[in-house]
């Protein structure tokens, strides 16, 4: 246990660096998963059929294909086209647009979820799709769709391991680093496993109220 300790001290302000990458990450991917997500969504539910048959080819092309080549695609084949990107913006990027595809589909079923005679009554007092959609469905469909949103979260924060393939340092690869160099597996896999479920259980407590509140509505 002494060992343990002792070897955790010098090991975690290591780790924390990996820590601070995997926050980035996973914020930074959450936030441009979010933006797409709902252009895809509102694409789908715009009532025109080529944007809306536009989305759908996106979304069913991003999920067909696994996240870890989605990451070489943008790290290792843009830059044959001219766009070169640092290991953290690709990472990023790649885990942005892969989960926007489900971000999509979780906004499209909340949208889709509320009742459409209040889109026609709004509409019939004169307010326009857009405005209609800002004003009324919005606002009710993002009640519906927290709960799941949270669960994407957890599931984006674990997944920001994956751009470990791409150099990224983030928690994973500095622990799978000092391991290679150090040998104590058990030790630094661990604290790296110890770190996950600390950023981990937060968001699933918030999760689960958030799915008390809203599923008692």
């Amino acid at each position: 246990m002494d060992t343990f300790l002792r070897q955790s001290i010098e090991f975690l302000p290591i780790l924390a660096q990996g820590l601070r990458l995997t926050v980035i990450v996973t914020i930074g991917s959450l936030a441009l998963s979010t933006a797409l997500g709902l252009v895809w969504a509102l694409m789908r539910v715009s009532g025109n059929r080529w944007l809306a048959g536009f989305a759908k080819s996106v979304v069913n092309v991003i999920r067909g294909i696994p996240i870890i080549v989605q990451l070489f695609y943008i790290y290792f084949v843009l830059p044959d086209f001219g766009i070169s990107l640092t290991a953290l913006q690709a990472a990023i990027i790649g885990l942005g647009v892969a989960y926007s595809a489900y971000q999509s589909e979780n906004f499209r079923a909340g949208i889709e979820a509320i009742d459409r005679g209040q889109l026609e009554a709004a509409q019939s007092i004169g307010m326009g799709w857009w405005l209609t959609m800002r004003r009324v469905i919005l606002p009710q469909a993002f009640k519906i769709v927290l709960p799941p949103y949270g669960n994407i979260m957890i599931m984006m924060l674990k997944d920001s391991s994956q751009a470990s393939t791409i150099t990224v340092a983030e928690l994973a690869l500095q622990g799978k680093l000092i391991a290679s160099s150090t040998f104590q597996n058990t030790t630094v896999f661990t604290l790296v496993a110890a770190l996950y479920l600390c950023m981990s259980l937060p968001l699933i407590w918030i999760v689960g109220r958030l799915e008390q509140r809203f599923g008692r509505r």
